[in-house]
């Protein structure tokens, strides 16, 4: 082979050779800046969400890696109150937002490879058109009797969502007892027993109602609970042709008092039929009635057991009627000694059972929940 050919054989054998090489040892020290961090967080609600619920929890979450720190602070710049999981991968609020409000998170994790990664954003939550009150009854440490329902009430405004709400509420009792919420209104959701409540039943009752919508832009203000126990059994029975008014202890009869209920001919002047509950107790109320021409009328020992009109009193100005006749506008009229002991054994909630008049209770009026069948008033939950 001629010295020139040989020559320009070797050079080419020692590019090619040296081309390889350069190839291998590229692909060996390619730069770790170009492979991407395998650790990836993640927030619910996500960046720049809009009219979050304030009542779900902000969660921030990482995969193949785990979570260095995270921040969440609303727009005062105060932190918001989270905890961090056992395993680091996730992080979630315990503490409930506030409306309108927008909020901010910076997260910062290391994957399983080693590397650093971070995470920033914020969010609104939800900006109410009004934020109704509510209020509970009976209230905290309340002893009440046996005939007493669970009240909740929206004095602010009416409820649409009347499903939503009752579906927020809780009821609790130390032992089995049956019964349903029912609407009496708009504004008003009661619990009843299907019977009277067992004696010396606790009951523990909670209403979510913070960040529900009620409907029509309406949301819940706060949420309310309380706790109670229900008294002795105690039922007060009137019939009123019977003259008598007897109290029961635990279906027992207690003690039986002469009286004098409404007049019997005139059925807007009867002691009306149905199942009230004492409402409220007066060492003296006034009985004044301009309709029927009588004023400043003040009677002792006054128990309420309806909005309708009619109490438990003394009337010793009708003295000669009690026990014989029925001539009060609708009141039961007692002597002031029997008066005097019933007022001192009742509590509120107690039944008072009235039968024999020739009018009924109207389901109208204000504390009615016992006028209902137990059928009518499971039909008037939302949830039915």
């Amino acid at each position: 082979m001629p010295r020139q050919t040989l020559l320009g054989a070797l050079l080419l054998a020692l590019a090619l050779l040296t081309a390889c090489t350069s190839q291998t040892t590229g692909d060996a020290v390619a730069p770790q800046a170009d492979i991407p961090p395998v650790a990836k967080i993640t927030a619910t609600p996500a960046d720049a969400a809009k009219d979050v619920p304030v009542t779900e929890p902000v969660r921030i979450a990482v995969a193949e890696g785990a979570l260095d720190s995270v921040e969440l602070t609303n727009p005062d710049g105060k932190p918001v109150d989270g905890e961090l999981a056992e395993d680091k991968a996730s992080w979630s609020t315990t503490e409930v937002l506030g409306y309108g409000r927008e909020y901010t998170y910076t997260a910062a994790a290391t994957g399983t490879d080693g590397k650093k990664v971070e995470l920033t954003g914020s969010f609104t939550t939800v900006k109410p058109k009004s934020t109704p009150r509510a209020t509970i009854n009976p209230i905290d440490d309340a002893v009440v009797g046996v005939g007493m329902p669970i009240s909740i009430k929206f004095p602010e405004g009416p409820v649409k969502d009347k499903a939503a709400v009752e579906r927020a509420l809780k009821v609790e009792t130390s032992v089995p007892v049956e019964g349903s919420w029912g609407w009496l209104h708009d504004q008003q959701v009661d619990w009843r027993p299907k019977e009277y409540w067992p004696a010396h039943t606790e009951v523990k009752v909670t209403a979510k109602l913070y960040g529900l919508a009620y409907g029509g832009g309406a949301y819940g203000k706060s949420d309310l609970s309380t706790a109670f126990t229900i008294g002795r059994n105690q039922v007060v029975k009137v019939h009123t042709p019977d003259h008598r008014m007897d109290v029961y202890r635990d279906g027992k009869l207690h003690a039986s008092y002469p009286a004098s209920n409404g007049k019997d001919h005139d059925p807007n002047l009867n002691t009306p039929n149905g199942t009230m509950i004492v409402m409220a107790k007066e060492p003296v109320g006034n009985f004044s009635n301009p309709r029927y021409g009588y004023t400043d009328v003040e009677k002792k020992w006054a128990v309420r057991f309806s909005n309708h009109g009619e109490f438990i009193h003394e009337n010793e100005e009708n003295r000669a009627n009690i026990g014989k006749r029925n001539t009060s506008h609708g009141c039961v009229n007692l002597f002031e000694a029997d008066a005097k002991a019933y007022f001192d054994s009742a509590i509120i909630g107690d039944p008072v059972e009235v039968t024999g008049s020739k009018a009924d209770m109207p389901t109208s009026s204000d504390v009615n929940d016992w006028l209902f069948s137990w059928a009518q008033w499971q039909s008037m939950s939302a949830l039915r």
